[in-house]
């Protein structure tokens, strides 16, 4: 091994040469203007902050159809006349478990969003009848129920499976579409930015 003395000096200059380098400098100051150099500051008025909704990222499917029927109160219903609304149509039946399944959570989202303008509206498939005021009363449905035929499917674009559900926003397009049931807590992910 060579003399370790001999690198001294070269590591002696390179640590100078670092030091020169990567010394602090006092940093630079700006001129103070004269009073006369200063413009005023302008202020301005900060509004209101408001929360804002979420935004549905939910693709407008297409027109909602133009649907009128009687609901098991007698009452009429249509799609004119929840213009404005946000509306589910819930194609289901009392003998179909995945639809039985739902109705809690449409009952639960019913009473939550209401007053936001959420309108569930079932529409029940049965071709028994007399079953459905039953079992709408036993699974306490707040909502309208209808008993259709296979033309209400129809303007819908026919029945592919049961539950067969439209979410519709306000300005009348349908904006979501699912066959099967789906949890209350993922459904309601997807109507809340609409309300």
């Amino acid at each position: 091994m060579k003399n370790p003395r001999a690198f001294r000096p070269v590591l002696l200059f390179c640590s100078a040469l670092l030091a020169l380098g990567a010394g602090c400098s006092k940093p630079e100051q700006a001129a103070t203007p004269a009073s006369s150099d200063v413009a005023p500051v302008a202020t301005a008025t900060v509004p209101a902050v408001t929360v804002a909704r979420p935004v549905s990222t939910l693709p407008v499917v297409g027109p909602s159809p133009a649907w009128s029927t009687i609901d098991l109160e007698g009452k009429p219903i249509s799609a004119e006349s929840l213009q404005g609304k946000v509306v589910v149509v819930d194609f289901w039946a009392t003998w179909c478990p995945p639809c039985v399944y739902e109705i809690p959570g449409y009952v639960y989202l019913q009473k939550k969003y209401a007053d936001q303008g959420l309108v569930i509206v079932g529409f029940s498939v049965d071709q028994n009848a007399a079953a459905v005021p039953p079992f709408a009363k036993k699974y306490g449905i707040n909502y309208p129920i209808a008993i259709v035929g296979e033309e209400m499917a129809e303007l819908f674009g026919g029945l592919e499976g049961t539950p067969m559900t439209f979410l519709i926003d306000r300005e009348g397009n349908i904006r979501h579409k699912k066959i099967g049931a789906m949890e209350t807590d993922d459904y309601e992910k997807l109507l809340a930015p609409l309300l």
